[in-house]
């Protein structure tokens, strides 16, 4: 069993669970302060480990209207201010090569997101920074299809790998979580990160952006997170029907805490069953 260490937290799939948790998009100050501190709060009070998660720049975005965030620039510097401030790690996501140095500087976790995570030469690049990287498995890939992208990254002599389930495609504007297809992902022995919120996303659903169906996220976390897994990436809102992006599949932040309590007593409860080994 591979373990992945950072900033003190030791990600495996066996240790209690880590949230990687924030906001889709790194948005206004007033709202930025308040889904971090309180996070924070709620993961001290149920010593949870806590990773911040915001994108600088969503560059995936359905239409060319829609906002994708302060840049690169800014958000690095914002996602600093918070490493920093609140002394947490922080994640998130690269999409060009030209963006891997300034975000290593930053981040203690680099993403590749889903659709570029067979794209080599920003996989290398990324891998050469030595930080931990957390692949986004592709919506269009198989779980075995995986074991070519650790392939690429263990050529820079990285081994800091985790993998992360967010969801299949599943016909037009739907995708699905394969429970069977988390446990194949185990079987690699790197850590697993299970994506709910993106997994809830109805792709082009609305139009001109993302549909989503937020009201099965504890569901949909419980399914997963009874498999045994190293952490839940979760996104979350003040006012998810005010979120600038993919508030349909947002966390109310005011049900956070009830959340993540039920998901905890799930991941103890689970990690604390005798193995069973079936042949």
């Amino acid at each position: 069993m591979k373990e992945v260490s950072v900033a003190g937290i030791e990600l495996n799939n066996q240790n209690e669970f880590a949230l990687i948790c924030g906001l889709n998009v790194l948005e206004s100050d007033e709202v930025l302060t308040k889904v971090v501190e309180e996070t924070l709060a709620i993961t001290k009070k149920l010593s949870i480990p806590f990773i911040f998660k915001a994108s600088y720049d969503k560059a995936n975005r359905s239409s060319k209207d829609s906002y994708r965030g302060p840049g690169i620039k800014e958000g690095l510097r914002t996602l600093k201010s918070i490493k920093e401030d609140y002394s947490i790690p922080v994640i998130s996501d690269v999409h060009s090569l030209e963006e891997v140095a300034p975000a290593a500087d930053v981040l203690d976790i680099i993403q590749i997101p889903a659709f570029l995570c067979r794209q080599t030469d920003l996989v290398g690049e990324c891998a050469k920074t030595n930080l931990p990287i957390n692949v986004k498995k592709a919506q269009f890939l198989s779980p075995g299809d995986m074991k070519n992208i650790i392939d690429k990254i263990l050529s820079f002599d990285n081994e800091r790998i985790l993998l992360c389930e967010r969801g299949t495609i599943f016909g037009y504007s739907n995708l699905i979580v394969d429970m069977l297809g988390l446990a194949e992902l185990k079987d690699f022995e790197y850590p697993v990160i299970f994506d709910v919120t993106h997994s809830l996303q109805q792709p082009g659903g609305l139009g001109k952006s993302t549909a989503g169906r937020r009201h099965h996220v504890l569901n949909l976390a419980k399914s997963a997170m009874a498999l045994g897994l190293a952490g839940l990436f979760l996104e979350v809102h003040p006012n998810p029907d005010k979120a600038l992006c993919d508030g349909p599949c947002a966390l109310p932040l005011d049900k956070l805490e009830d959340f993540l309590s039920q998901i905890k007593a799930l991941d103890s409860l689970t990690k604390g069953l005798p193995t069973l080994e079936i042949t």
